[in-house]
């Protein structure tokens, strides 16, 4: 089981194998979520921007010291059966009366964790707190971009079920850092109200799930293809070298998953901004401007509004590299 305390060292590998969308992506979702907001939000969000972006990992960080957190960053859908989405009661009371919470907490709780966290910060915005504010919004960041990821979704995690151990921070990890900054399109437009939050997450936990497949079976048809001494090499991580999936190899797999990866994320950064703009709308869109850091210099705001720029035109400033770490 994921949640299971082994010693230190195990966990600190164990987190770069299964975060969500690994620092960077995290990070870049939350950052770039602000520049969609609408007028009576960005200023207090690009004022804040670079908490937003920071501390849009602080859920990793936390779950394997608090065993309250494992379970909200996923759903293994799978284990309810070949039909999950008919199985599993939406409503958290009409679930928990099926299967108990004990069960449901071990398989994943993150559609119901996200629609908890959206009233919270709804609540925040209604106190106009923005230490809580900055604090739910770039948590329910997170928790919203691990809902779309296919791995997030199926008790085979990390390939550990088909022998693809590895295949969960390639797809998430290494492949939008291979990618992004070169031919991703980030300009996603602007957020909508979303009528029924809980609805709005199972909805992405669903259409991550059905990309499932494809993900485990087109990596598994390129190593037969590739074979072990193609598949792998040697590349240098964070000042390190170390063995990992070849570039030749994640060119493929990302070509074979056809913009997948790309879609997922720019879906997390406008479900991202929809979810705190509802928040914001339902709590009366409460006036911000009050809230503004006014510690923000001259310079930094000269450089986010070159990054909104950019953004506009689906681009982003500099290579991946976690902010903050």
């Amino acid at each position: 089981m994921k949640k299971l305390f082994v010693t230190l060292f195990i966990l600190l590998i164990f987190v770069s194998m299964v975060s969500g969308w690994g620092f960077w992506a995290h990070q870049q979702i939350n950052r770039l979520a602000v520049f969609t907001l609408p007028s009576g939000m960005i200023g207090f969000y690009k004022s804040n921007i670079n908490y937003i972006t920071t501390h849009a990992v602080d859920p990793d960080k936390r779950r394997y010291a608090d065993p309250e957190e494992a379970p909200r960053h996923y759903l293994d859908a799978d284990h309810y059966g070949k039909n999950p989405f008919d199985s599993i009661p939406r409503k958290w009371k009409d679930a928990v009366a099926k299967y108990s919470e004990d069960t449901l907490k071990a398989y994943g709780i993150v559609p119901w964790h996200i629609e908890r966290m959206m009233y919270r910060l709804t609540d925040a915005f209604k106190a106009k707190d923005s230490s809580a504010i900055l604090r739910v919004s770039a948590e329910l960041g997170h928790y919203i971009g691990d809902a779309h990821v296919p791995l997030h979704t199926t008790e085979n995690y990390n390939g550990q079920m088909t022998n693809q151990v590895g295949i969960h921070g390639f797809w998430e990890s290494r492949l939008p850092e291979m990618f992004a900054f070169d031919t991703y399109d980030f300009y996603v437009g602007k957020p909508r109200y979303i009528e029924k939050p809980l609805d709005e997450a199972w909805e992405i936990v669903q259409q991550s799930h059905y990309a499932l497949d494809s993900v485990l079976l087109f990596e598994k048809q390129l190593t037969e293809e590739f074979g072990p001494d193609k598949k792998y090499s040697f590349i240098e991580r964070n000042g390190k070298m170390q063995r990992d999936y070849s570039d030749g190899f994640a060119t493929s797999y990302h070509t074979r998953l056809n913009g997948m990866v790309e879609r997922r994320m720019r879906a997390a950064i406008r479900s991202t901004a929809s979810f705190w703009y509802t928040a914001w709308v339902n709590a009366g869109q409460p006036e911000l401007k009050d809230l503004l850091n006014k510690q923000q210099s001259i310079e930094e705001r000269q450089r986010i509004a070159s990054e909104e720029k950019l953004f506009k035109e689906g681009k982003i400033i500099g290579r991946p590299e976690p902010i903050g770490q």
